[in-house]
C-alpha cells in the first residue's frame, strides 16, 4: 500500500510540473513570421521599385514597418508587431503594383511611338 501512495505522489508531481511546463509555453510569445513581408519587399526590389519614385516611397514604407514589427515583437508587443507586418506586406505590394504600372505605361509608350513611326513611314 505505500508502494502505490509513493507512485500516486510521484504520478501527481510529474502531472503538476508537466502542467507547469505547458503553461510556461502557452504563455511565451509566438515567434513573429516576417517571411511574407519579407518575400513582398524583395519581390518590389527585383521588379525594380527603386527606381519608380511612388513604389520607392512604399517600399522603404515596408522595410521601416518590418523592423518596426521586430522590434514591436521583441517587447512583446504581439497584437501591434502582427498589423505592423501587415502594413509592410501591403506597402511592398503597392510597390510591386507601382513599379510594374509604371512599366507598362513606358512599354505602351514605346508601342505607340513605334506606330507612329511606322505610319509616318507608310502613307
Amino acid at each position: 500500500m505505500r508502494n502505490i501512495s509513493k507512485i500516486g505522489i510521484m504520478v501527481f508531481a510529474v502531472a503538476v510540473v508537466a502542467t507547469a511546463i505547458v503553461a510556461g509555453c502557452a504563455n511565451a510569445p509566438a515567434p513573429l513570421r516576417t517571411e511574407k513581408s519579407t518575400s513582398g519587399i524583395r519581390a518590389a526590389e527585383e521588379v525594380g521599385a527603386a527606381k519608380v519614385p511612388q513604389a520607392s516611397f512604399h517600399l522603404q514604407l515596408a522595410k521601416e514597418e518590418l523592423e518596426l514589427a521586430k522590434s514591436l515583437s521583441a517587447k512583446g508587443e504581439k497584437e501591434e508587431a502582427s498589423s505592423m507586418l501587415l502594413r509592410a506586406e501591403a506597402d511592398a505590394e503597392l510597390a510591386i503594383v507601382l513599379s510594374r504600372e509604371d512599366a507598362e505605361k513606358t512599354e505602351a509608350n514605346a508601342a505607340r511611338e513605334r506606330v507612329r513611326q511606322l505610319r509616318q513611314d507608310n502613307p
